[in-house]
């Protein structure tokens, strides 16, 4: 099986989630440090809407500035514009396999996908 994570390695529940996939027998694991790599714009709205999340639901306020910007009185396109512009307001972390997607907070909801 395929998944893929889009991981930070300084989330220790991201970590925690990744270790779960490395440890399960036959998962083959994609790892994305959206940090590094951004998302593009149609994924990001996919791994979302695929994980049950609303866009608003998505961002990560902690950490982050997203409430000074003002985010979570934005509509989901100014969201998602800025979510594109600064992956750091997006929260974390979210796994695809060919069985879904699910936001992995806590962790152990990654299971529900392997």
């Amino acid at each position: 099986m395929k998944a893929t994570i889009w991981h930070n390695p300084s989330c220790g529940t991201s970590r925690k989630t990744l270790a779960i996939l490395q440890e399960t027998p036959g998962v083959d694991v994609t790892v994305i440090e959206y940090l590094k790599q951004p998302y593009e714009r149609a994924k990001l709205i996919q791994i979302i809407r695929d994980s049950g999340l609303s866009v608003q639901d998505a961002i990560r306020t902690r950490g982050t500035d997203a409430e000074e910007k003002g985010l979570p009185g934005m509509d989901d396109a100014a969201i998602l514009d800025a979510m594109v512009a600064n992956p750091a307001y997006v929260t974390r972390p979210f796994v695809e396999t060919d069985k879904g997607v699910r936001y992995c907070r806590p962790q152990d909801l990654v299971r529900e996908i392997l």
